[in-house]
């Protein structure tokens, strides 16, 4: 477990941090998916995008899913998926950032835009494939 997976598990223990805060008042306006879920619109064409860094991609993701930081999602979306009512299902390690980015992506006029509830963690839990790069 890493020195920031330790503290951020902390701060999920004790009183809410303002980040925490707006993680779950954003969950109010974006729709979240589980992982069979999301596997199950992926075959009908959704498109999966994983929003976390770039080492923690090339440590391992979804077979298939496009990389696009959260960082930096909002600069390249548009040349990635033209089309605002492409399915998007979005996950990043634990589904607070991609929650963040559902909103992001809503706001730019994205109309079919979800957020994969528990991220990367929940898929690993469900037994579901992992890649290395």
């Amino acid at each position: 477990m890493t020195l920031l997976h330790e503290k951020h598990t902390f701060l999920e223990m004790s009183t809410p941090t303002r980040f925490q805060k707006l993680v779950k008042d954003v969950k109010t306006r974006i729709k979240e998916v589980s992982p069979q879920e999301a596997v199950g619109e992926v075959e009908r064409g959704a498109m999966l995008i994983d929003v976390r860094e770039r080492e923690d991609w090339e440590a391992g993701h979804i077979p298939g899913a496009v990389h696009l930081s959260r960082g930096t999602i909002e600069l390249e979306i548009e040349e990635r998926v033209p089309a605002v009512n492409t399915p998007i299902i979005c996950h990043c390690g634990g589904g607070s950032r991609s929650a963040l980015v559902a909103e992001s992506l809503q706001k730019m006029g994205y109309t079919n835009v979800k957020s994969l509830a528990g991220g990367m963690r929940a898929w690993k839990e469900a037994g579901l494939p992992v890649s290395a790069k």
